[in-house]
């Protein structure tokens, strides 16, 4: 038995396409959708994106011998009739508008809610610089906000680990897209900010269209974003993408690699920076000496009749004596600071009341507990705890007697009343 006939891709393709072209209706046919994906090939002049509703998506082509004509200029988000064919792409096999003529029908409904929330949190100032606080410049420990398994993570690690390895880097898994991201990105810079343990954090993923990218355009993750205590990078898709969280943000990068460049330094910048300084330290010192030995030549000259070999040999003395402090002055630092460390210690130690009380001091309370700090709290006959450094002593008073020339001076009796001296 003969099986059925076998087609080549290419073969099945040409067929579908042949069946497109016969049909009347998709060969003049117009659409209405919103322009996602929108991008205007500027060496060649076509202008390629997609059309979407809110249950499909249809890819469009507009040549530029089509374009040219364009009274307004397309934008994403837009909503706008195109005129055209339906055929098939042979290449990868999708079918896709071929547009001839387009008209603008109105901005998106995600379009216009960006919109409306961008003006919003712009009236009341959340994207004022004043707000904008400042980057560390050497950050110890940043944290990561984005999808684990993004091309946008492997960006960003990849090239801070080139740049600078000495900073440590905490991931926080959280969704980029779809319902649940706006809240899991909120809830993990929330957490992360809350900790106080991050110099930076920063929230990133890759490119996409309007929708994909919808979760950076939320209200609660913005007010978050502005009102964290540490500094905020958004780097969300590509360089022509913004979101309300780029301009909450205190910085913006415009891709994930761009945001690992500009939250750390370049080692290798930092280590040519250290070696130009180590080189300038070391012509100012050269110099100097340079200096003093001109000046040490001079003077045995000028007196060299007098006593030379003692100003040459002063001279040699000066020379030595200026190396050994240039020495000593690289310690100096250490020093200074180790000496200020045992300073502390010694005023330390002698405000410990312990100290106090081996010169003959003590601390007298009743039996409450209550420090006794005038002879007016005393009465005669009352049992009282005398404190010593090393111990104390329980007492019994006797007499109480104040000085002379203090208020309400006198004696108090066993009841606890006091006469006048």
């Amino acid at each position: 038995m003969r099986g059925p006939q076998v087609f080549s891709v290419y073969q099945v393709t040409r067929y579908l396409k042949s069946l497109l072209l016969k049909d009347r209706l998709l060969q003049d046919i117009s659409v209405t959708g919103e322009i996602s994906n929108y991008k205007h090939h500027k060496p060649s002049g076509h202008i390629y994106f997609t059309l979407k509703d809110d249950r499909s998506v249809l890819r469009c082509v507009f040549f530029r011998g089509d374009n040219q004509g364009l009274d307004f200029e397309p934008s994403e988000g837009m909503n706008v009739i195109c005129r055209g064919n339906i055929s098939l792409y042979e290449r990868n096999g999708t079918y896709q508008l071929y547009v001839r003529e387009m008209e603008p029908e109105g901005l998106g409904a995600l379009y216009m809610a960006f919109e409306k929330l961008k003006e919003k949190l712009q009236e009341e100032g959340l994207f004022e610089a004043k707000h904008k606080k400042p980057l560390p410049r050497f950050p110890r420990k940043i944290g990561l906000i984005t999808s684990p398994s993004g091309a946008a993570v492997r960006d960003f690690l990849t090239t801070l680990r080139r740049r600078y390895p000495a900073a440590s880097i905490v991931i926080h898994p959280a969704a980029v897209q779809g319902r649940e991201a706006p809240e899991q990105l909120a809830a993990a810079l929330q957490k992360m900010d809350a900790s106080g343990e991050y110099d930076i954090l920063v929230l990133t993923r890759g490119g996409g269209s309007l929708e994909e990218l919808w979760a950076f355009n939320d209200e609660r993750l913005a007010r978050f974003i502005f009102e964290a205590a540490t500094p905020v990078v958004s780097a969300v898709g590509h360089e022509t993408d913004f979101t309300i969280a780029d301009f909450v943000a205190d910085r913006r990068a415009s891709t994930p690699t761009a945001a690992a460049e500009l939250v750390v330094p370049d080692k290798l910048e930092l280590e040519r920076y250290l070696k130009e300084r180590q080189g300038r330290l070391g012509n100012i010192l050269q110099n100097k000496l340079h200096l003093h030995k001109m000046l040490l030549d001079r003077y045995s000259r000028a007196m060299a009749f007098r006593y030379p070999q003692e100003l040459i040999n002063q001279g040699h003395q000066r020379v030595d004596e200026l190396s050994q402090r240039m020495l000593r002055s690289l310690m100096h630092g250490f020093a200074l600071k180790d000496s200020r460390l045992k300073s502390l210690a010694d005023r330390l130690q002698s405000l410990n009341p312990l100290e106090v009380m081996k010169r003959g001091f003590c601390l007298a309370s009743d039996q409450k507990g209550r420090l006794l700090t005038s002879s007016r709290q005393l009465a005669v006959g009352e049992d009282i705890l005398v404190a010593f450094q090393d111990g104390e002593a329980g007492c019994r008073v006797k007499t109480v007697k104040e000085r002379s020339g203090l208020q309400n001076s006198g004696r108090r009796d066993a009841d606890g009343t006091r006469e006048e001296e």
